[in-house]
């Protein structure tokens, strides 16, 4: 076996920590604004004003008035967020990431807006039907419909949701097809179909996903990964991915999912009995306490995120691992982590800290240096 270059200890660029310490502190930015919104509105008073305002425009229909408040809520946010929105789109175009026009990107913003207005708008009405139909048992109630939803969206999102934003055409290079259909046999899936995602009519970064659940699992493979890798490279990343079905991971996370949704609705819960007992609302029901089940589950996510951040990445080392045992050699995913950190622009090695708090995956470093090592340590194993 030929010894693989060591390159877990290369520096990143300063380019790319400029990068990633800017794209750090819009996050933090983008999490204050909302934070501070909600926190806002709950002080003033504000938050009744605009119930009041939605039981007006919604003609004193409750259903309608809870959708037109959520409307409000989501546009006001939208207006507050919009520049730090603006500026990581002129970040990513400023180094060379973005291949997307100001018109491009509007279009996606509206998109993704209506999208979220959907979306969000289902929820929060089967949530306060809930609460009025059984105000003592919502929570739960609310729960069981929540995991099933989540399911059936998971399932859904590569024919419904991801042809929203993207343009995807069945994959034309039959040899390679073969190859990732074989390798998804091998890990005892079924997969239904490869796809070419058009990923470079907005960035220049490359990925690769599993999606889907049953019939609509599916390899979904970026143009600028088809066009920048070798098979052999491709073939490495998808084996990682992989990695996730081998080791059940999407059960898992559903399960963790479960587990971390229910713990939410119970703190949500309590919290709305607290403000009622408090007098803040007149009943639960109200749903001018909108915003303060936002800033609870948002807190919780934020105490939640270093747990689940390891989580993950304790997830992403097992399917390196099954990569590396379903390859022929580590070579082409050392290449393949090395070519994708440079190409997106990632922080090969960010502090540890960082690590801890903020990536669900571990550092490309530590990939890198786990492949050398799976390397070395077979080159050392007795040869049958």
């Amino acid at each position: 076996m030929t010894p693989v270059e060591s390159t877990s200890s290369a520096p990143d660029s300063p380019e790319a920590r400029r990068y990633n310490r800017i794209q750090r502190w819009l996050g933090i930015a983008d999490f204050v604004v909302g934070a501070a919104f909600l926190v806002v509105l709950l002080a003033t008073g504000w938050t009744n004003w605009l119930r009041d305002l939605a039981l007006r425009r919604g003609f004193q229909n409750y259903t309608l008035a809870v959708f037109l408040n959520l409307f409000f809520l989501l546009l006001i946010s939208k207006v507050l967020g919009f520049g730090l929105d603006y500026y990581g789109f002129r970040l990513e175009r400023k180094f060379q990431l973005s291949t997307q026009k100001l018109r491009a990107w509007l279009w996606d913003e509206a998109k993704g807006f209506l999208v979220g207005l959907v979306m969000a708008g289902i929820v929060v009405e089967l949530l306060y039907f809930m609460i009025r139909q059984s105000p003592q048992h919502w929570w739960l109630i609310t729960w069981a419909i929540f995991i099933g939803l989540f399911i059936l969206l998971a399932q859904l999102a590569p024919v419904v949701l991801f042809p929203i934003f993207y343009k995807f055409e069945p994959l034309d290079d039959e040899d390679l097809r073969r190859r990732l259909v074989s390798l998804g046999e091998r890990a005892g899936t079924r997969v239904r179909g490869v796809y070419r995602w058009k990923l470079s009519e907005k960035s220049k970064k490359a990925n690769a996903a599993l999606t889907g659940l049953g019939s609509t699992r599916r390899i979904i493979l970026a143009d600028t990964l088809l066009d920048n890798y070798a098979p052999e490279e491709i073939e490495a990343v998808l084996a990682h991915e992989l990695g996730h079905h081998v080791h059940r991971h999407i059960l898992k996370s559903i399960l963790v999912q479960a587990g971390i949704t229910l713990l939410g609705f119970w703190v949500a819960n309590f919290v709305l009995h607290y403000a009622v007992d408090r007098h803040m609302f007149e009943e639960l029901s109200d749903f001018a306490n909108l915003p303060l089940l936002a800033i609870t589950a948002t807190v919780l996510s934020l105490l939640l995120m270093p747990a689940l951040n390891a989580y993950s990445r304790y997830n992403e080392r097992q399917a390196d691992r099954y990569a590396f045992e379903s390859i022929a050699s580590v070579e082409p995913f050392i290449s393949s982590m090395n070519k994708l950190g440079k190409q997106n622009l990632a922080e090969r090695v960010p502090a540890r800290w960082i690590e801890l708090l903020f990536h669900s995956h571990p550092s490309i470093s530590r990939r890198v240096a786990a492949a050398e090592q799976w390397d070395r340590a077979q080159g050392a194993s007795p040869q049958p």
